[in-house]
């Protein structure tokens, strides 16, 4: 049995996916289903079983998965809003939760995956490494990830089995329907061009022209072979940046959109006074310690990968799989 903790999330799902079409499908799925329309992106995928975060989480504390045959944990469970404010929440279920998950992997030696984030970064004035001097978060989504990263860090030369944290840059892609507001800007401007003809982006901000804000973005296909990557090297271990390793311009994210679509213009509107002093501007995953590794896979291209997103958008509502699949 494989166990993937959001596994009706968007990463998550599209791992499921991945790990079906590797061969794999006694998989057990976790995760909440109080944003009922999470469903949909199990449909088409192959799966054992499906349960419930808190009586998951009750059943490890009882200790009724002790003894039980894990292949492997894919720990993509989290609150991903960046912008929730309650802090008990965020702390138990992206730190507290992770921590328990962990100690469950670590007393079994099964190999644990978890998503961390490119967000403990901060403004990225140190640069993008997988060191403390580089990391300096600036919300408490990204401090509640830094947390658990220093905790893994602090433990992992006595680990017994493979521990790998994915700090995952901007990843898009299908099945993030149910994210809302926190779906990638892909995602949106493919609803804004639809309802208005126009992608909306934020103007100048900490220096930046309109629209030159600059991410690393990542096609969450890549993000799955990078999290395949490290199950088929047990022997590898380690928090590593899961990012394209090139940075791009937002308008040029906007541009790709209206190539993919062929029509659209960019609007800019003002930047949000919530996001002051905590927005990223900039994010260019550093890959050297993901190739010392031996990873050498290709990622695939911006504009190629808005192209085949806008299909799925188009084609199937922004899912993997659509009826007659």
């Amino acid at each position: 049995m494989i166990i993937v903790t959001g596994g009706a999330g968007f990463i998550g799902s599209n791992l499921v996916a991945g790990l079906n079409k590797a061969g794999y499908d006694e998989i057990l799925i976790v995760d909440s289903f109080c944003n009922s329309d999470k469903f949909r992106n199990l449909r088409g995928l192959r799966f054992s079983d499906v349960l419930d975060k808190s009586l998951f989480r009750e059943r490890l504390e009882l200790g009724f998965m002790d003894g039980k045959k894990v292949r492997a944990i894919f720990h993509q469970g989290a609150c991903s809003d960046t912008l929730n404010s309650d802090g008990n929440y965020m702390m138990d279920n992206n730190y507290r939760y992770s921590r328990e998950m962990l100690d469950f992997a670590l007393s079994g030696g099964i190999p644990f995956f978890y998503a961390s984030s490119a967000s403990v970064y901060g403004s990225g004035t140190k640069g993008f490494r997988e060191v403390p001097e580089c990391e300096f978060p600036l919300n408490l989504y990204a401090f509640s990830k830094h947390l658990f990263d220093c905790h893994v860090r602090k433990i992992l030369p006595t680990c017994g089995s493979q521990v790998v944290g994915l700090r995952y840059f901007n990843v898009f892609g299908p099945q993030e329907v149910h994210k809302g507001r926190m779906a990638s800007m892909v995602f949106h401007a493919f609803h804004q061009i639809n309802r208005t003809g126009k992608v909306k982006l934020f103007e100048g901000s900490g220096g930046y022209a309109p629209g030159a804000q600059s991410r690393d973005f990542l096609f969450v296909q890549d993000a799955v072979k990078v999290n395949l990557f490290f199950f088929e090297n047990p022997a590898k271990s380690g928090i590593f940046n899961c990012g394209t390793g090139s940075s791009r311009t937002f308008s040029s994210l906007g541009e790709a959109v209206i190539a993919a679509m062929k029509r659209g213009s960019i609007e800019y509107i003002p930047f949000p006074d919530d996001l002051a002093n905590k927005y990223q501007s900039f994010t260019e995953a550093d890959l050297d310690k993901l190739g010392k590794a031996g990873y050498t896979g290709s990622f695939v291209p911006l504009e190629e990968a808005v192209g085949l997103y806008v299909d799925a958008l188009s084609e199937r509502g922004g899912y993997l799989f659509g009826e007659g699949y």
